[in-house]
């Protein structure tokens, strides 16, 4: 049976008496400052992520719960300095959603969800953001990074008309990349010119509608697991093995990982 919103409301105001609790009686909590929780909470958010592309909902439940408990703490730290509180947090986070939905709270008319992205950037820049891009934060890893402003330039029409745009820019790049290496060009050009053909690759990415990110943490754990499966199959350690001795397991691996996904697609209904 579904938790009813009073339930909802219980729950977070137990979460937030036990926060006062351990904020004044555990010794450990009473130590933690905004800067202390700072590592922990991009830890949280990778373990949410995790789980996320894991498929795995009890985690996700449990992340949640976890990220949950450091929004509350930094708010219970912040009321004890005297500069906000949570209910301070929550109206605005409200007061911003009701100000830049205007199509749910006002009278302007959208057709999709591109004309309410584009509306939500305009909006900001009216809230007095210096540029669109200045809400992407620069410790975002790079990805991540190129994929938000990428997005957020195409808000504007800044942006290829089509994926195949994308794919001659890659070639371009490519060649660029390729000229550069080789005629003995410095490393830090050639650095440069790799960068290029990254950030054309997440671009070509969106456009497919793929985030990149997720592709490449797929492609991260895909190579993690063959590389255990020749770890554990080889007759010998690595490092005596040839290049083709490991590649014959890593096709063995390839294999299994067919026929393991061959036989799932079979139990589905």
């Amino acid at each position: 049976m579904p938790t009813t919103y009073e339930e909802k409301l219980q729950a977070f105001g137990r979460l937030l008496r036990i926060m006062d609790e351990l904020r004044e009686k555990c010794p450990w909590d009473r130590k933690q400052t905004l800067q202390s929780l700072r590592h922990l909470t991009i830890e949280e958010t990778y373990e949410l992520a995790d789980a996320i592309l894991n498929n795995d909902l009890k985690g996700v439940r449990e992340e949640i719960g976890d990220l949950m408990l450091h929004m509350v703490f930094y708010a219970k730290i912040a009321s004890e300095q005297g500069a906000f509180d949570i209910a301070d947090a929550l109206h605005a986070v409200c007061d911003k959603l009701v100000a830049r939905h205007p199509h749910i709270y006002g009278d302007v008319q959208v057709d999709n969800e591109e004309d309410v992205k584009r509306n939500w950037e305009q909006l900001k820049l009216r809230e007095g953001k210096r540029s669109l891009l200045s809400g992407v934060p620069n410790s975002l890893p790079a990805i991540i990074k190129a994929y938000r402003m990428q997005e957020k330039a195409s808000q504007v029409g800044f942006d290829w008309d089509n994926a195949a745009q994308c794919w001659e820019k890659i070639q371009e790049e490519i060649v660029e990349l390729r000229r550069n290496v080789q005629n003995g060009a410095s490393l830090r050009d050639t650095e440069e010119e790799l960068g290029d053909l990254l950030f054309a690759l997440v671009n070509y990415a969106r456009q497919l509608g793929i985030e990149p990110e997720a592709a490449l943490e797929r492609a991260n754990r895909k190579f993690k697991s063959r590389f255990e499966y020749i770890e554990a199959n080889a007759t010998r350690p690595l490092i005596e093995m040839s290049l083709e001795e490991m590649d014959a397991l890593w096709e063995e691996a390839k294999k299994r990982e067919k026929e393991t996904l061959l036989s799932s697609s079979e139990l589905l209904p």
